[in-house]
């Protein structure tokens, strides 16, 4: 009878929960343990809520650990009691190298982007806004340095003209696990020769979004404001302020469309053509398709529109 491969499984967001239930489904394999963060309050009414990793495990009777610190004695006596082959990190913290330096195969990431390029928290928010035409998912070993390790395995995405992150997101989610049972199947066969990431001085970087990063700037051309739009939807969102019955309002803009023209407008104009609410700018036309108030729900810009006449930016 052969050996099963011990895993262990680090990660918190539902986007590695879809890694975790492939290798779950892997006759081959034994889950030794699931890695997620500890359980906290959350919400208005601060209920005690664990991560999707955590709500999965337990579920499906997984071993679940939920250390505060990486690096505490119990946590790392537990880790080395498993034995483990591989462990498997998506979405998680940053390992110190007493934990990654464990298993006897190594402990290797998915990453949400064709590394070297963006390297960092939002690599799928990032490479939309800049317009990219193409993104992936890339397995590394880690090492001490953030997600700078040597490539194990790619796997490319074209990203279409109108795709959002959360479009993006569900697609590089499932090709990722894809990507994860067949790294650990060739690391296992030694089947993989893993290869150092490029030196470059000008790669991409994903740093996390902070409010300040989604803030609307409607003087940049009409491609980069759709780009912008779609690169932060459906979350966190880009965002604006329209002056609404002479009132100051925070919207947040969710969908929209562009034509690129040669325009008179010098300054930016908000304005309500028929039922549609467009900007315009000396780049073009951008139509707002849907939209949110602060506090408010998302609707489309022609029900806006019926309630909200007096509009300016």
């Amino acid at each position: 009878m052969n050996k099963k491969t011990k895993i262990v499984f680090m990660g918190t967001p539902l986007f590695a929960v879809e890694s975790l239930k492939a290798i779950h489904s892997l006759p081959s394999v034994d889950i030794s343990a699931v890695v997620s963060t500890p359980n906290k309050p959350a919400g208005r009414g601060l209920k005690i809520t664990s991560s999707d990793v955590s709500k999965y495990a337990e579920l499906n009777n997984l071993k679940l650990l939920q250390p505060k610190s990486l690096k505490s004695k119990l946590f790392l006596k537990q880790l080395k009691e498993i034995d483990t082959d591989i462990i498997v990190v998506v979405a998680f913290k940053k390992l110190p190298k007493e934990v990654w330096s464990i298993p006897r195969f190594g402990t290797f990431n998915l990453h949400a982007s064709l590394l070297p390029d963006y390297r960092g928290a939002a690599p799928i928010n990032w490479a939309i806004i800049n317009g990219e035409k193409e993104t992936g998912v890339t397995t590394f070993l880690i090492n001490e340095e953030i997600d700078a390790g040597k490539i194990l395995l790619q796997k490319k995405l074209t990203i279409s003209e109108n795709d959002n992150v959360g479009d993006i997101y569900n697609k590089l989610m499932s090709i990722g696990s894809n990507l994860v049972v067949e790294t650990i199947e060739k690391l296992i066969s030694n089947a993989i020769k893993p290869i150092e990431q490029p030196m470059a001085i000008n790669y991409k970087l994903a740093p996390k979004i902070f409010p300040v990063n989604c803030a609307i700037d409607w003087e940049l051309s009409v491609n980069k404001i759709h780009d912008l739009v779609r690169g932060l939807s459906p979350h966190p969102a880009a965002w604006t302020y329209f002056k609404i019955n002479n009132q100051i309002k925070k919207v947040k803009i969710l969908k929209g469309a562009y034509t690129s023209i040669d325009s008179v407008y010098e300054k930016p104009e908000l304005e309500i053509i028929n039922k549609d609410l467009i900007v315009k700018n000396k780049t073009g036309v951008y139509k707002i398709i849907a939209l949110q108030i602060e506090g408010k729900s998302m609707v489309l810009a022609d029900n806006f529109i019926n309630g909200h006449k007096n509009l300016t930016l």
